[in-house]
């Protein structure tokens, strides 16, 4: 005998949603093979699973178009911020800046190592700590550096900034739609398996048993084989 298995995914408990409600709008009320409570039921949670779905992949796809202008932005300022300091660094060698003066950049006077800017949060660190500590040494009459000018890292890390905060938020955003969804799959799932029962309770005396299973079907219900066994 065949076995009947619930939907394991959101797009089967979509289908599985939609072709009960469907039966209900086409069958009169006393053919319906579950309760017209039910359809209702049904009905408004079809509604509401299949808005949070729509909302849910134009979040992921607004996030997903945002990271590829981000990841370039990134980039970008990774390589100004990084430069900065390159140049720093050598000025310092040259003499043309104080050993001392690095420290206004939270850089190690003896250190020439460049910070690990592979993460982005490393970016805005680093960027806040470059542009603040240029401001102050420039203060205290420090002759600006060039190639790049802070005001170019500025710019540019200004629109990293920018991006990276959206991204942030698009991932919130994102995540809180997915954890909606989430938080609907026990109730869909409920209401999934309480059609299929009143279904197969209505057609429990239909013979032979193709055909049962057949007017089953027609309402969602999914059925599998075991190995070796005949679908007819």
């Amino acid at each position: 005998m065949p076995y009947r298995r619930l939907p394991n995914t959101d797009k089967a408990r979509l289908r599985a949603l939609k072709q009960a409600v469907y039966m209900g709008d086409t069958q009169t009320i006393y053919d319906l093979a579950f309760s017209f409570k039910t359809l209702n039921e049904a009905r408004n949670l079809l509604a509401r699973f299949e808005g949070a779905q729509e909302y849910y992949t134009q979040r992921y796809n607004e996030q997903a178009a945002a990271s590829r202008k981000h990841q370039a932005h990134a980039k970008t300022a990774r390589l100004y911020i990084s430069h900065f300091i390159q140049v720093l660094n050598m000025s310092v060698l040259r003499q043309e800046i104080k050993k001392g003066h690095k420290e206004l950049y939270d850089l190690e006077p003896d250190n020439f190592t460049l910070p690990d800017l592979t993460a982005e949060s490393a970016i805005a660190e680093w960027g806040a700590k470059v542009i603040n500590g240029e401001q102050q040494r420039m203060e205290k009459g420090g002759a600006p550096i060039y190639n790049p000018t802070i005001a170019k890292v500025i710019v540019h890390y200004d629109i990293f900034m920018r991006s990276y905060e959206r991204q942030k938020e698009l991932q919130t955003l994102t995540a809180r739609s997915l954890e909606t969804i989430a938080a609907m799959r026990e109730t869909v799932d409920e209401v999934i398996l309480d059609i299929w029962n009143q279904v197969e309770n209505t057609y429990e005396r239909v013979v032979p048993n193709e055909k049962r299973l057949e007017a089953c079907r027609a309402y969602g219900l999914i059925y599998y084989y075991r190995s070796g066994e005949q679908s007819s």
